[in-house]
């Protein structure tokens, strides 16, 4: 199961009955011991030390997180109306692995915003570099009609260095997510079965807690909504590949 939209604060079918997200995540993990729970935060302030003590205390909460930084510049971040700084971004990621240390961490970032320097640009780069993030979604700026950006600036980076820009993040975070993936190899995860691989029906796939992406042979009995344990034995930049642990 998965639950977005967290910058909603609190939850309600009662106005007698109003939780806040931590506690709606302890609700709905509560349901079932094998259902898995998976959220995805649209904002880094939403991963608040209850929501992360949450986290820690179910087994069957994913051990997950979506942090989107969109960029590594305060003055950038200010512009985008993001509400927090550089330095807030850094200090809350070192709390998240504080509490859940072995937590995997995506993100979202623009380049090319309105008015970023190169300078600026190798904030961004720089907080990639130091973060370490599992994976990243990643995009040049567009203007969108009607939003706050393109009412008060202008969208002055050309085309050709948004384009340069977001190709140095990407080759940097595919460094770093390649990297991240091989800490995985030699380690046994408990994988909830998706369904067949893309590539082919002699492979299954499906995740771990850490929302990684695993593949691994077909085996008797085995279907989707299965949970089995995997033990990884190589990886690519956006796999990791094993084969099932019988205890």
């Amino acid at each position: 199961n998965s639950l977005s939209n967290p910058t909603e604060h609190t939850y309600s079918n009662t106005s007698e009955n109003v939780v806040n997200f931590a506690q709606l995540l302890e609700k709905v993990a509560l349901i079932s011991p094998e259902l898995r729970v998976r959220f995805s935060s649209s904002h880094p302030k939403d991963i608040t030390d209850e929501v992360l003590f949450t986290i820690k205390k179910y087994d069957n909460i994913c051990n997950y997180i979506h942090y989107p930084v969109q960029s590594g510049n305060s003055r950038v971040l200010k512009m985008m109306n993001r509400t927090y700084d550089r330095e807030w971004l850094v200090k809350r990621l070192a709390r998240i692995r504080e509490v859940l240390p072995d937590v995997g961490i995506s993100t979202d970032a623009i380049v090319g915003f309105c008015s970023e320097t190169e300078d600026e640009f190798q904030d961004t780069l720089s907080l990639f570099r130091d973060s370490q993030f599992e994976f990243a979604f990643m995009y040049a700026y567009s203007e969108r009609p009607g939003t706050l950006a393109e009412r008060k600036y202008e969208d002055d980076v050309t085309a050709e260095v948004k384009s340069r820009r977001l190709a140095e993040l990407v080759a940097l975070q595919n460094s770093i997510s390649l990297n991240k993936k091989q800490d995985y190899i030699g380690k046994t995860y408990r994988v909830l079965i998706e369904g067949f691989s893309k590539k082919s029906n002699d492979d299954l796939k499906g995740r771990n807690d850490q929302n990684q992406l695993v593949v691994f042979p077909a085996g008797k009995g085995y279907a989707k909504g299965d949970y089995v344990n995997v033990k990884i034995e190589r990886c690519t930049m956006t796999s990791l590949f094993g084969r099932v642990i019988v205890d």
